[in-house]
């Protein structure tokens, strides 16, 4: 009995805090066809507003959840984006999976006027804390399978549809928010994950406040630097 005791305890000292045996619910083909669509986006010829931002092309980590959250996939663009961005670019995609369903799409730009003090989402940055476990630059499928966590309320995080139903997140991050939220929203329209939305494709795109104040009862956020005023998909 306590050899067996010493075995298991040896065994679950061993066993790692992550792994990738657990398989993502959205079909690989679906990921790849989302993830695909970053090398398209961050070209700044495509799009007459260039998606704005620091950078020409746009230096991009994108991650995608599943509907339980958990980690599908995580690239990035190839030109040196900033290393903290992958984190953020998960925590965008959970966020956005999290508050969106069949009959209402939030993206994380929609988010940032209601949680600011006095919002009445004030405090939801704090309601699912970042795992730091999957910070490790190592590998670019650190954590796949397993569920990151944490709550980003700014652009960069739309969630994706299909037959009017949420299938998961899509995260963004490298540049300003305004960038994020561009890229995405135009990732998403790409692989045709946009079609069904409540409200219409353009349902959950970036709206932003007209001036520097910020109202916390409107689902918008500032404007940033070098972005157009309307994002089309």
């Amino acid at each position: 009995m306590k050899k067996a005791l010493i075995t298991l305890t040896l065994g679950l000292l061993c066993t790692p805090a992550f792994a990738d045996e657990q398989a993502c619910d959205i079909a690989a083909a679906t990921v790849n066809k989302v993830q695909s669509q970053l090398a398209v986006v961050i070209n700044p010829a495509n799009y007459p507003d260039k998606n704005g931002g620091l950078f020409s092309p746009n230096r991009m980590w994108s991650a995608i959840v599943d509907r339980k959250g958990q980690l599908c996939s995580v690239i990035n663009s190839g030109n040196d984006p900033w290393p903290g961005s992958r984190a953020i670019a998960i925590a965008k995609a959970g966020t956005a999976n999290d508050f969106s369903n069949s009959a209402l799409a939030l993206s994380t730009a929609n988010l940032y006027g209601p949680t600011q003090p006095g919002g009445s989402l004030y405090g939801l940055n704090n309601s699912n804390p970042f795992n730091p476990d999957f910070l490790g630059q190592g590998s670019l499928g650190r954590g796949r399978g397993q569920t990151p966590g944490g709550i980003i309320t700014f652009g960069g995080g739309v969630a994706l549809y299909q037959s009017g139903k949420v299938i998961g997140g899509l995260g963004v991050s490298g540049d300003t928010s305004c960038a994020d939220h561009a890229i995405a929203f135009r990732m998403r329209h790409l692989a045709a994950l946009d079609a069904s939305i409540p409200g219409g494709v353009k349902a959950d795109n970036i709206s932003y406040y007209p001036t520097a104040a910020i109202d916390p009862s409107q689902f918008k956020q500032p404007h940033c630097q070098g972005a157009g005023i309307d994002v089309t998909p």
